[in-house]
């Protein structure tokens, strides 16, 4: 008799993981890549992290933490937003977890239940809804524009809820995934008391904070005390393999999120944790990576209309530019493996991020070294011409 397998796993898969393994099978066999798929930094941890993991080694047993993490941490964390955000906040607040990855899952555990309906801006961070369905908690895609910015608006889902019914959560991401957009102050006000006024869950995807280029970008705590805010050392603090990330938690979920922390995960990586606390001390050699994440957007803005990409987002902050690319194509699918089968570029597709509209759109990323962004951006005119 064959055994029951979950319909939890039936999710669509993360397609940039498709990618690269395209992209290392195009590698294997000796041929150029230039990785403009992912989302990573190409520079290594700073300094101080490398430093103090290594004394961590030699001087620590490196057991099991606490489940929302070291003291320490904690409390570097909450001094960060306290100096970067002017917002003070108690250590308690404050849960260390394994990457971003597992915040998102405390958050949607303690927030939300099975048919809960929680709203998110397509394009936008494909992992979200998936693992939303993996819960059993329906997503609802808000379906921005370029006029938007890609984000969502109170107006926007005001006629959300009037065409499909109320809602439990919000998730908003700033810098966004995939267009690099923005929420400004005046807009993240307002969606802060949409959501208060209205018994929505606000959940604040915040882990491209400290990369961006014309302004900065303000965090949701700044005006609501009551949001799930999300953050990682993956993206600004170069930490990508160490998977180390935070929660801040309203205080109705600290206890929730400590016993699904506990029974889920235990504790975050000790020597990522210890190591994470040097990271608060790395500002000017993080800095620096950020000028050179710059110099790339630029040279990228400059160039890809040269190769036929005319119709780019702002990319006001991450690493990420995203085209339209129907003048060139219907499938970005198809797009994206005849661009790497032919230049050796190696672009995401925009299905990823939009099932519905994805297909007319790809995402480039420019969080390679300079030297493969410029082999890049040469391939793709070439390519075109």
């Amino acid at each position: 008799m064959p055994l029951k397998v979950s319909k939890r796993g039936w999710i669509p898969p993360f397609i940039v993981m498709d990618v690269m393994e395209a992209a290392a099978e195009r590698e294997a066999s000796s041929k150029t890549v230039f990785h403009l798929e992912l989302g990573q930094p190409g520079t290594s941890a700073p300094q101080g992290v490398l430093t103090a993991a290594k004394e961590a080694i030699d001087n620590n047993r490196l057991g099991y933490t606490l489940a929302g993490g070291i003291p320490e941490l904690r409390t570097a964390i909450a001094g960060h937003y306290n100096s970067s955000y002017d917002v003070t906040i108690d250590p308690s607040r404050v849960f260390v977890t394994t990457g971003s990855s597992g915040s998102f899952v405390l958050s949607f555990l303690s927030a939300f239940d099975a048919g809960d309906r929680v709203a998110m801006a397509a394009p936008g961070y494909p992992c979200y809804r998936n693992i939303l369905s993996a819960f059993g908690v329906e997503s609802v895609l808000i379906l921005t524009e370029a006029e938007h910015r890609y984000q969502p608006t109170p107006v926007l889902l005001e006629d959300l809820v009037h065409e499909q019914g109320p809602l439990d959560g919000l998730i908003i991401a700033s810098p966004s995934n995939p267009a690099g957009t923005i929420i400004d102050s005046v807009g993240m006000a307002e969606l802060c008391s949409y959501c208060s006024d209205n018994g929505i869950r606000l959940i604040s995807d915040e882990i491209y904070h400290g990369i961006t280029y014309d302004s900065q970008a303000v965090s949701a705590l700044e005006f609501d005390d009551n949001a799930i805010i999300i953050n990682s050392f993956s993206k600004y603090f170069s930490m990508t393999g160490w998977r180390l990330g935070w929660m801040v938690v309203p205080e109705d979920l600290i206890r929730s999120v400590e016993c699904l922390a506990q029974n889920l995960f235990i504790s975050a990586p000790t020597l990522s944790q210890i190591a994470g606390i040097a990271a608060f001390d790395c500002r000017a050699e993080l800095e620096e990576n950020v000028k050179k994440y710059a110099a790339n957007r630029s040279l990228l803005l400059e160039q890809l209309p040269k190769a036929g990409f005319n119709r780019l987002a702002p990319a006001d902050g991450a690493f990420y530019i995203y085209a339209d690319v129907s003048e060139l194509s219907n499938d970005s699918q198809g797009l994206c493996r005849r661009i790497l089968n032919e230049t050796g570029v190696a672009i995401t597709p925009g299905v990823d991020f939009d099932p519905d509209r994805g297909n007319r759109f790809v995402r480039f990323s420019f969080a390679a070294s300079h030297e493969e962004v410029v082999g890049a951006a040469n391939a793709l005119i070439d390519w075109s011409s």
